[in-house]
């Protein structure tokens, strides 16, 4: 144990604060089960000026969205020599633009969903239905809309837009087919997991209402070969933006069986929902050996 006393960071003022929360406190709860002695830190703004104790040695990053995915936290870490997980600061800031994150992903080889960035103003798209429309810069699903018909449009338009403060929106060719997500852990792939949701929509009330959705782990002898592809391909997405520590890629499936990458999470929940934690158990890798595995992984920088 290289570490022995630690702060979880939870919380925080982006629209996941409940969702970091859950994770928190999960999280906090695991650390204590492998023997570390743990002080939850829940922040009520973007800052951490003030909130350790002297003795904490290594932060756990716990705060979803904002300020713990978009490089602030992690750029104030780095200047105090404290050592946290997950991806460093310049990473963070281009896995949580998604617009930036395509671009990275296409420079590496890997296949996104074709898209189209609307400006603030723009209202109408070249693109033909059915489309997703993204906020470029949130996470769990916070402004996502399928828009399957004309008349959806313009609601889930301005949705969206209400999250980025610069209007931008991000909007995607929606990828029929199947929803799977791949867990990184230390550079590593963890198993598929495939996501059966409502209307096969995996929205925030999908992600986040115990029993709204089911996974499966895909193990037919097709299924575990397209499973080993898409962990090479979440490797190879999680190092073209910079990666480290923890991550989790998520992908569209489509009916040939062809991957798409939709996004990289590099601070994924830890909720009784949450999909890493289930890929880990899955390996054999407890919830509290899995938060103990990427502590001791912790670093500047």
């Amino acid at each position: 144990m290289r570490f022995k006393r630690v702060a979880v960071v939870m919380g925080g003022t982006s629209s996941e604060r409940e969702i970091s929360l859950r994770s928190g406190r999960a999280i906090a709860a695991g650390l204590a089960t492998s023997g570390y002695s743990v002080f939850p830190v829940v922040l009520e703004s973007n800052s951490v000026n003030g909130v350790f104790p002297d003795e904490i040695e290594a932060v756990f990053i716990a705060l979803h969205g904002g300020y713990g995915e978009n490089g602030g936290i992690q750029a104030d870490l780095d200047a105090r020599g404290m050592p946290y997980t997950g991806s460093g600061a310049a990473a963070s800031r281009l896995a949580m633009d998604k617009i930036a994150t395509k671009r990275a992903c296409e420079a590496a080889g890997v296949v996104t969903p074709p898209y189209e960035v609307l400006e603030a103003g723009s209202v109408h798209t070249t693109m033909r239905l059915p489309l997703v429309v993204k906020p470029p810069c949130d996470g769990s699903s916070v402004g996502v809309g399928l828009v399957r018909e004309a008349g959806e449009w313009d609601a889930a338009l301005a949705q969206a837009r209400r999250m980025d403060p610069d209007g931008r929106v991000l909007v995607e060719t929606f990828i029929a087919g199947r929803e799977w997500t791949v867990g990184v852990l230390l550079d590593d792939a963890l198993p598929a997991v495939e996501i059966l949701a409502p209307d096969g929509w995996f929205g925030f009330n999908a992600k986040y209402t115990p029993g709204a959705s089911r996974i499966v782990f895909p193990d037919d002898p097709v299924d575990r070969a397209l499973a080993d592809r898409c962990g090479q391909i979440a490797c190879r997405a999680f190092h073209a933006v910079g990666c480290r520590g923890l991550g989790r890629v998520d992908f569209r499936i489509t009916s040939a069986g062809e991957p798409y990458v939709l996004e990289i999470n590099t601070v994924p929940g830890f909720t009784e929902t949450s999909l890493l934690p289930k890929a880990a158990a899955r390996q054999g890798i407890a919830f509290p050996e899995l938060c103990a595995r990427i502590l001791e992984a912790a670093r500047c920088g």
